[in-house]
């Protein structure tokens, strides 16, 4: 496909398929001789006054990051909304490993198919290895826009120091009959989409996300611009909602309600509550937010509200205690950080994976969005498939 491939870093690999006078470069320079180098030294060494300045902003960086707390969800993303009308600074993105080759393509060719050949959203890849030649040249092959290479930061996906691995791997033992229980990457996997995923350089231009997953599946064709929706009328994320395994998670609403009690600031005063709990907070009812099928503002985790929140969930150690998910993390905070939920059953937006599935009941979708009809026999885990499932939105 006459694809150009920048080095613009160590880990990060941009292929575009833009011509290549257009494709950006990485330049670096550096002076001829060390007399160059020393008055470029001296030139550069900070004042009194610099010393002042930056102390300033530091002040001042203190003093919006407070400011921030008191904002809702709404505030401290009002400025993507502002774009209302533009295009969209978005992007697709997934988190895969070479392994999963086979699965990946399946999941490009269909969302190329039905959305993103008509749209054409960048599409990010991220790992905690290096990606494979054979599998950077096999997945520009299929995308249509351009493709962005990343590598995970090594303290992304590995344990704090503050983790004990032993209790970790004994936790890992005892769950080994609850699903991914026993799994020691899956709790890197849940730990990094849960807090840094939005924090890779590569997402640092981009405003919204859809993440896919590898072997997703969309029924229907998308004919309008999801994230442009989602921008124009002020919905901070789309997605399925399902019950979480309660075993994997014992702990994670007593600690969730113990940051807020100590942090009442982060809490929106019309929040979800009862999205989450049906006794006002004493217990959590198991409802979350998807993220297998996440569309979302990277705002809604950038928020000095969420960075809080999952540090606190970080230090308690539930990720590698216990087996805490990127999905109820992700819902306790925007529940509770948002004001409004609205609930329907989308027409085209169609969960990915073999977990869960939905497909549209109009029969006039079916034609005109040359729709695929899902089945029981589609897939082995038929309990948690439900024809006209519903798929919410979050209003900040």
């Amino acid at each position: 496909m006459g694809l150009d491939q920048v080095n613009l870093e160590a880990d990060v690999v941009v292929a575009s398929k833009a011509p290549a006078d257009k494709v950006p470069v990485a330049v670096t320079s550096a002076s001829s001789t060390v007399d160059n180098k020393q008055e470029q030294a001296l030139q550069e060494a900070p004042s009194v006054q610099d010393f002042i300045q930056e102390k300033t902003e530091e002040q001042q960086l203190e003093a919006d990051l407070k400011a921030n707390v008191k904002q809702t969800t709404m505030d401290f993303i009002k400025k993507d909304f502002a774009n209302k009308g533009k295009r969209p600074k978005a992007c697709f993105v997934t988190l895969v490993r070479n392994s999963e080759l086979n699965g990946l393509l399946s999941s490009i060719r269909i969302v190329e198919q039905r959305f993103n050949a008509k749209f054409k959203y960048d599409w990010i890849f991220l790992n905690d290895e290096p990606f494979s030649e054979e599998f950077k040249k096999r997945v520009q092959e299929e995308v249509s826009s351009t493709v962005k290479f990343g590598l995970i930061p090594k303290e992304h996906w590995s344990y704090p120091d503050y983790i004990d691995q032993s209790k970790a791997a004994d936790t890992r033992a005892k769950m080994a009959d609850i699903i991914y229980g026993g799994s020691e990457s899956y709790r890197h996997m849940c730990r990094y989409q849960s807090g840094f995923f939005w924090r890779h350089p590569l997402l640092d231009e981009y405003s919204w996300y859809w993440r896919v997953e590898p072997d997703t599946q969309l029924y229907c064709d998308i004919n309008y611009d999801v994230f442009q929706w989602m921008q124009d009328h002020e919905r901070c994320t789309v997605t399925i909602t399902i019950h979480e395994y309660e075993a994997t998670i014992p702990t994670l609403w007593k600690t969730s309600m113990n940051f807020f009690k100590e942090h009442p600031e982060y809490v929106s005063e019309n929040n979800l509550m009862k999205f989450l709990s049906g006794n006002d907070g004493e217990t959590y009812n198991l409802c979350h937010f998807w993220s297998n099928f996440e569309i979302a503002s990277l705002d809604l985790w950038r928020s000095p509200a969420y960075r809080a929140y999952f540090d606190y969930l970080d230090r308690a150690g539930g990720f590698f205690y216990e087996r805490w998910g990127d999905a109820p993390v992700h819902s306790i905070a925007a529940a509770l950080r948002s004001q409004e939920i609205r609930s329907t059953t989308s027409p085209t937006l169609v969960p990915p994976t073999h977990l869960t599935t939905n497909c549209p009941r109009d029969m006039d979708v079916l034609q005109k969005q040359r729709t695929v009809p899902v089945t029981k026999g589609t897939t082995s885990h038929s309990k948690r498939m439900h024809a006209g499932q519903n798929i919410t939105t979050l209003k900040a």
